[in-house]
């Protein structure tokens, strides 16, 4: 099982396997019956605004950098040994979230 991990290996195999659900959720899913309510975009109930909204990209980068800070973390600390030293940076690594999600 240890040539699973050789990433183009990987990468084809997964592929396979994906191919291989589809289908199958395909045939499960049954035929399809087009309509316009199931083409046209659900508004709960409501007309869309007349007016666009243009929000600033603020909360956008905010999230991005809580992720990137969570995932990089948590990769860096995945591929090192359990110390005193992976320690201190998973406390490095909560701080800059709460100091991020507090604002």
């Amino acid at each position: 099982m240890d040539f699973l991990l050789i990433p183009p290996i990987a990468f084809l195999f997964y592929v396979g396997l994906v191919w291989i659900v589809s289908r199958v959720g395909r045939k499960l899913a049954g035929p399809a019956h087009g309509s316009t309510m199931k083409s046209s975009t659900y508004s709960s109930g409501e007309s869309n605004p007349i007016s666009k909204a243009a929000p600033g990209y603020r909360p956008f980068f905010l999230v991005a950098l809580f992720f990137a800070i969570l995932h990089l973390g948590v990769l860096v600390l995945g591929s090192g040994g359990l110390t005193t030293l992976t320690g201190v940076y998973l406390v490095g690594i909560i701080l800059a979230l709460v100091a991020l999600i507090l604002g």
